[in-house]
């Protein structure tokens, strides 16, 4: 008889929580967590709460992800990205059970022109991405490798929470209708990636117990222009919006934000889909998926 794991998650009510609550394999027992369940801001909770479920896994989905207001709010972004993982982990170590943590590109300081591997060492320039690497660099420091698994992603977006997509089809919709032009920086490079299939990613490293650090995002390479574009066009095929507007490429320069950005982000996932027996999805292909996951009343 296989054995049940069980699995705490945390984040279950963001875009990544709720794809991953859809997709629980059935030989997984899942105990989820959300803000009014466990405040991740709370090293102590954190910690009690592992003690309190005994996982196998601890499946870190939560986090805080308002790039910008982090630059604002930094006690409060590393409470949440980097106290509460180190407490997972020391729970972890004392009670036994593994940590899967969901971390980001925005680890590295987008300077090199060619794809990130896992094992290069991280340099954030922003709050949000120092405070994701502390909590990376936490784990490492209380957990053995064979203990852990660090799922780095990048641009995530899906039907639901606030993301990039949602937004960009709520631009083309209100820029076509005032016949105005939508305005999206064409200068930084990565990959968009889907819930669906990132939640389909974590539940491979449980079932192959994957562990070290991993880099996993959707296929190809794109800036935020040609993701707008591509969002727009799904968007009519799709009937979500009657028409997409013009879109303008410009440069950071000219879209001056609180937080620093990675011109270049894109993550080498080579090892980890062989790792985890994936085929490559290219992005635009899981974008035309997720578009028609989307209410057409959004």
């Amino acid at each position: 008889m296989t054995k049940t794991i069980k699995i705490m998650l945390t984040g279950k009510d963001g875009q990544l929580g709720k794809a991953l609550v859809e997709r629980i394999p059935a030989d997984i027992q899942v105990v989820a967590l959300g803000r009014k369940e466990l405040d991740l801001s709370d090293k102590k909770a954190c910690h009690n709460a592992v003690l309190e479920h005994q996982p196998d896994w601890v499946v870190n989905a939560g986090a805080y992800t308002a790039v910008d207001r982090a630059e604002s709010e930094p006690d409060l972004a590393m409470a949440v990205n980097a106290a509460a993982p180190g407490a997972f982990a020391q729970a972890l170590g004392d009670v036994g059970g593994r940590l899967l943590q969901v971390s980001t590109d925005f680890v590295f300081n987008g300077c090199q022109s060619n794809p990130y591997q896992p094992d290069q060492p991280v340099d954030p320039i922003s709050v949000y991405g120092a405070t994701k690497a502390e909590g990376e660099k936490l784990v490492q420091s209380v957990l053995n490798t064979t203990k852990y698994c660090i799922l780095r992603t990048s641009w995530v977006y899906g039907p639901v929470g606030n993301n990039f997509c949602l937004t960009m089809l709520r631009l083309h919709r209100l820029k076509s209708a005032q016949n105005e032009t939508l305005n999206v920086v064409a200068d930084q490079i990565g990959c968009p990636t889907s819930t669906l299939n990132l939640a389909s990613a974590c539940w491979s490293v449980i079932n192959h117990g994957t562990t070290g650090i991993h880099h996993f995002c959707d296929a190809g390479a794109a800036s935020w222009y040609d993701f707008a574009i591509a969002i727009g066009d799904a968007g009519v095929a799709a009937g979500i919006i009657d028409q997409s507007a013009k879109v303008n490429p410009i440069s950071t320069a000219e879209y001056p934000t609180p937080a620093k950005r990675p011109r270049y982000s894109l993550l080498d996932c080579t090892a980890t889909r062989s790792a985890l027996e994936l085929e490559p999805n290219h992005w635009q292909k899981e974008l035309s998926i997720v578009i028609s996951k989307i209410p057409k009343s959004t």
